[in-house]
């Protein structure tokens, strides 16, 4: 019986801009990582740090995402699922059991579990939810030098004031996923 345990977590569903992002990850027991948790409670800086202890450290890790016109297209719940389903179809190393933070199981040929909280609660999904926030805050970096003026490096494509202000101001381009309602009002 294969006991190696993947983790599987997303990271972007609330954001009005750019991809909902995934990672899957498989770990080595034997180079143990301290300090992991839901990326969203630590600071950029530590997760850039834990970011590269777990790319360094880990037996097997994959990042998915599924893009704008997708999210528009499907929904950001089976946009999310498929980006999990493209982090899992990534991986180099065959998994036994899935461990999925939230309550819903992406489309993968694996048993598994949905575990509520579970970035916070199991080290595999803390460490794909730490790769997936880090990859996609270099993503949204990089969108932020494509189409200045919306600060997409400061609130990673997040619904904030600020940004939605900026929205208005400066007009919806495509890396705005148009089905979201604070982007759809502004719609002609």
């Amino acid at each position: 019986m294969n006991k190696v345990v993947v983790g599987l977590d997303e990271v972007g569903r609330g954001c009005i801009a750019g991809p909902v992002v995934a990672a899957a990850v498989i770990l080595d027991d034997e180079k143990p990582i301290d300090g992991l948790m839901d990326s969203k409670k630590l600071t950029k800086k530590r997760r850039e740090v834990l970011a590269q202890q777990i790319i360094e450290s880990a037996k097997a890790w994959s990042i998915g995402r599924a893009e704008v016109a997708e999210i528009d297209e499907i929904n950001i719940l089976q946009a999310s699922l498929l980006a999990m389903k493209r982090a899992f179809d990534g991986l180099d190393i065959k998994a036994g059991y899935a461990k999925v933070d939230g309550t819903f199981y992406p489309d993968i040929d694996l048993p598994g579990k949905c575990i509520k909280g579970g970035d916070n609660l199991v080290a595999e999904i803390s460490t794909a939810s730490i790769i997936a926030k880090v990859y996609r805050d270099e993503q949204m970096a990089l969108l932020d030098v494509l189409y200045p003026g919306y600060g997409l490096s400061k609130h990673a494509g997040y619904p904030t004031p600020d940004h939605k202000m900026k929205l208005a101001q400066q007009g919806v381009i495509s890396i705005y996923r148009q089905s979201f309602s604070p982007v759809r009002k502004l719609l002609p």
